[in-house]
């Protein structure tokens, strides 16, 4: 590490005792021997030979020599202690600091014959994850490596050609990028050895509840649930003290000790909240027939004065269908009907209930009746401070096939401060407009018994009814469903932009922010942007807005739609982007992940435009169309067909391509690096 690092520019340190492999003996030739390899070389270094349990001595010979402390390679626990208090406050003054720990696959895993090394390495790597947390602020990152490399113990017990083949050089790169300023990652665990690096990290099953009202816990539940217990199907991978599941059982002790006042602030929610996480509700049973149907069309405004809404009014029209956004309904039954309140960790005082956001994407159309089984999961529970927010996921089956799914998201006012995330990666997000005005405005009134209406399918909460019930909750009046709302924007959109064919609907999200009081008008705003409608809903008397980050996104019509675009007679790149659409569509959530950027594609023939595509891998699950972004794209690149099929195959390298003039881009240029995961991996002709 001392050459590696002094090779680099850095002032080094090099601390070595200079004690024999049984830890005895005092000598300073093994220090001098690397100080003075590094000064015939043209670096700078020092020696000490002090113990590491004299910490601030080895410092202080920093500071003479170098005038700041940056890193310290320190072996064991004490020592390592001792070296890391020492050089801690000079590092917090200089806002700046590199920490790397040598813990030791003897203390990860354990290993016969190896207690008390064991014990202190695997010490050494708790030592290094609080060190991590509480340097953060002050720019101070604390890794820990668990290498295996050659050395003077080693030597002694592994053959001459395997010790070759563990070099010290091949863990140094590791702990060099470690300690750069540029290097963000904190609190990592790796492994190191032979030219490989790995990462490690902590896995938890989902586990099961053995406690019952009541009941004592006992000793044959543990048995009997023990392979479950041990099942690490759907495991989480806990990075923080916030998410061991039963410290919140800690805040029960708390509770006896508390306030009224106090007290009340917890009661919305039972101390336990993550360990709901991963549970399942009671499975549901939606039946229903055409008259549900039409009564929700109703509920979400339709109206026989306009012909359009027939179809989805009266079961004898020729192309009688159910609206997309009914596919909310039998999700919510399995909610409705108690089971939320069935699950253990969640006690929610239903007066402090509001829903927060709601996802919906259909599989196919619905079918206008019928029997539907909803199995319902709580995703996760976040802490939003002024309350808490709970995710549930929502599979809805005709049969044993997938018609539809839905993520509620239920926000319990008062319930925070638990103490666990904020933020989830199985959260649906919402996505902003785009900044121009809107591509079409529909204004709708409700009327004064369209909560009233919208309740009779299935929604029974008297906060939509009863006034007194409303109070309680802090409203005036009782305010509209969410989810009328909802309905009303995915109409608007699929008689705006899908000729009110139902077919087209692939999901709708929103979220909503302010309620609306029954008799109000909905103004519904929507941008068009390929295949995604953005949608913002606002009280047209008030102008307050009601649905924020919503879209809906539609199935393409035949035009540039993956599966039917032409297979030849044209240009070749159609072929290309034929197969790179079937490839977003099977594969897009990934993709954007990896690539998130928008990309235009502008295909000559013969020096003139013949062909614009969009290939979006920054919004949803990703999309493909053939035309222009309506936005601004990320980058646009043009050229001809034929070259573009020569850079595909590999016959013409991109950057000969653009400097050549044969490709042109425009916008953020660097992005085109990205390509690759399309053309290179994903779209084999």
């Amino acid at each position: 590490y001392a050459l590696a690092f002094a090779a680099r520019g850095a002032s080094v340190v090099v601390n070595d005792l200079g004690a024999d492999t049984k830890g005895g003996g005092k000598s300073s030739a093994a220090a001098d021997k690397v100080v003075e390899e590094i000064r015939a070389k043209g670096g700078k270094a020092v020696a000490n030979y002090d113990s590491v349990e004299d910490g601030e001595k080895l410092i202080q010979s920093a500071l003479d020599a170098f005038g700041r402390i940056d890193l310290i390679h320190r072996v064991h626990l004490r020592g390592s202690f001792l070296v890391s208090r020492a050089a801690w406050n000079h590092m917090k003054n200089q806002n700046f600091g590199r920490i790397i720990m040598t813990a030791s696959a003897a203390g990860i895993y354990g290993n016969f014959g190896q207690a008390n090394y064991s014990a202190a390495k695997l010490g050494m790597l708790g030592l290094a994850n609080t060190l991590a947390i509480e340097g953060r602020k002050y720019n101070i990152h604390c890794n820990t490596i668990a290498p295996i490399a050659g050395s003077r113990l080693t030597e002694t017990v592994m053959p001459p050609d395997l010790v070759a083949s563990l070099k010290p050089e091949y863990v140094a790169p590791l702990v060099l990028w470690l300690c750069h300023e540029q290097c963000q990652e904190n609190g990592g665990l790796f492994e190191v050895g032979a030219g490989w690096i790995g990462k490690l990290r902590w896995e938890r099953s989902q586990g099961r509840i053995l406690r019952q009202k009541s009941k004592p816990m006992t000793p044959e539940a543990v048995r009997d649930q023990w392979k479950e217990i041990c099942d690490f199907t759907n495991a989480t991978k806990p990075t923080t003290i916030q998410e061991v599941p039963f410290i919140e059982l800690s805040l029960h002790v708390l509770v006896s000790l508390m306030d009224l006042n106090s007290l009340f602030l917890l009661s919305h929610v039972l101390l336990s909240q993550t360990m709901a996480v991963g549970q399942k509700l009671p499975t549901s049973s939606f039946s229903y027939s055409h008259t549900q149907c039409i009564l929700y069309a109703l509920g979400v405004g339709m109206s026989t004065k306009d012909p359009d809404h027939l179809r989805f009014l009266y079961e004898g029209h020729p192309d009688f269908s159910c609206l997309p956004t009914f596919g909310v309904i039998p999700s919510q039954s399995s909610i409705m009907d108690g089971g939320l309140s069935s699950v253990p960790g969640l006690n929610i005082d239903f007066t402090r209930v509001l829903h927060g956001e709601q996802y919906l994407e259909l599989y196919k159309p619905l079918p206008t009746s019928g029997e539907l089984i909803s199995e319902a999961t709580v995703a996760d529970v976040l802490d939003k401070g002024s309350g808490a927010v709970i995710l549930l996921d929502v599979n809805t089956y005709s049969g044993k096939e997938l018609v539809c799914y839905n993520q509620f998201s239920v926000f319990v006012v008062g319930a925070g401060g638990f103490g666990v995330k904020r933020n989830s990666d199985k959260a649906k997000p919402p996505l902003p407009p785009p900044n121009r005005a809107p591509d079409a405005v529909v204004i709708d009134s409700t009327t004064r018994d369209q909560a009233a209406l919208y309740r009779l399918s299935g929604d029974w909460n008297p906060l939509h009814i009863d006034p007194s019930f409303a109070a309680m909750g802090g409203f005036k009046k009782p305010i509209l469903h969410g989810l009328c709302s909802f309905g009303f924007a995915g109409r608007h959109v699929l008689k705006q932009f899908a000729d009110n064919d139902p077919s087209r609907f692939k999901a709708i999200k929103v979220r909503f922010a302010k309620p609306v009081t029954p008799g109000q008008s909905l103004q519904t705003e929507m941008w068009k942007e390929g295949n995604r409608i953005h949608i913002q809903c606002k009280v047209k008397e008030t102008e307050e807005v009601v649905l924020t980050g919503a879209y809906v996104d539609l199935h393409g019509t035949s035009e540039g739609s993956p599966e039917k675009l032409p297979q030849g007679g044209g240009l070749q790149s159609e072929l290309v982007f034929a197969e790179i659409g079937r490839r977003i569509k099977d594969l897009g959530s990934e993709l954007v992940k990896k690539v998130n950027a928008v990309f235009g594609w502008e295909i000559t023939k013969d020096g003139k435009k013949a062909a614009q595509w969009t290939i979006d891998l920054k919004n949803g699950s990703g999309s493909l169309h053939k035309g222009p972004y309506k936005g601004k794209a990320d980058v646009t690149i043009t050229i001809s067909d034929e070259d573009f099929m020569e850079v595909v195959k590999g016959n013409l390298m991109p950057q000969k391509a653009f400097f050549s003039g044969k490709l042109k881009m425009r916008g953020n240029i660097m992005l085109s690096q990205k390509l690759e995961v399309i053309l290179k991996d994903y779209a084999k002709l």
